[in-house]
């Protein structure tokens, strides 16, 4: 690691941080930053823009499918805010050469692979979505339950990144972090809807075996090169096994809310 590398750290762990971008540079305590940390930042944001796109394409054809009026209007606004949150986030690569209208463009954020795969954490080609993206809802019950469950993930690691070392990234998060919150709340409201009204938990159960494992796998591998950069770089403060754990307690408290088994 070169000199300038390891001060810019040093300048990291102090507490300074990194503004937005003066012409091509990015500035931390008025000195250049490393590239390497431009590089992890973008990687970090264009994941989370591909993720809302790709998770708002994917849930917008299940708001017709609500049982009820109310819940079909809580399932437009859940869509509604993640196209908003994906422009936020888009607007945040903007200095870095994105545009943003091109970029919307450039994938087919509602395209799936087969529900019977099990991507794991190995990344696919193409957009930088979360490998959960890539499957397919089915049904009602199903699409909540994943919405529950993905809704608290994505809650916990984006309370990471309301803390960046990139000022405009922690001030975006910020404004979205409650949202997200609130997309977890809904999703567990609206299973527990579900199952008063069947009767029955089978379906919400067997979508809880599916997307559990799915879900977790989010956190990504706990060796994982990037999640350590993060770290280093200030760009989130907890690595991906911490995340997990709490993740674990979170989805088992409102399993068992709900009378469901918690999965394996």
């Amino acid at each position: 690691m070169q000199k300038t590398d390891q001060d810019f750290l040093r300048r990291i762990a102090a507490g300074h941080t990194v503004g937005a971008p003066q012409g091509d540079f990015l500035r931390c305590a008025g000195e250049p930053v490393p590239s390497g940390y431009r590089n992890e930042l973008m990687r970090l944001v264009v994941v989370f823009a591909d993720s809302e796109l790709a998770g708002a394409a994917g849930f917008c054809p299940f708001i017709n499918r609500g049982p009820g009026l109310p819940e079909r209007i809580v399932a437009a606004k859940i869509v509604t805010e993640k196209y908003v949150h994906a422009e936020m986030a888009l607007k945040l690569l903007q200095p870095f050469g994105v545009n943003p209208m091109l970029y919307v463009r450039s994938h087919a954020w509602d395209s799936r692979l087969d529900r019977n795969l099990d991507l794991g954490t190995r990344r696919i080609g193409g957009d930088k979505r979360l490998n959960v993206f890539h499957y397919p809802l089915e049904g009602w019950e199903d699409a909540i339950v994943f919405n529950m469950l993905m809704g608290a993930a994505t809650a916990i690691q984006l309370a990471e990144m309301a803390q960046s070392s990139y000022t405009p990234l922690a001030e975006a998060i910020t404004q979205i972090l409650p949202r997200e919150k609130e997309h977890a709340e809904l999703g567990e409201s609206g299973v527990r809807q579900a199952i008063e009204r069947s009767g029955s938990k089978t379906a919400a159960q067997a979508a809880a075996a599916y997307w559990h494992p799915r879900v977790a796998a989010t956190f990504g591998r706990v060796d994982s090169d990037h999640a350590a950069i993060y770290i280093q770089y200030g760009l989130r403060r907890r690595n991906s096994a911490e995340m997990l754990d709490d993740w674990n307690a979170h989805s088992a408290e409102a399993l068992t809310r709900l009378g469901l088994a918690i999965p394996d």
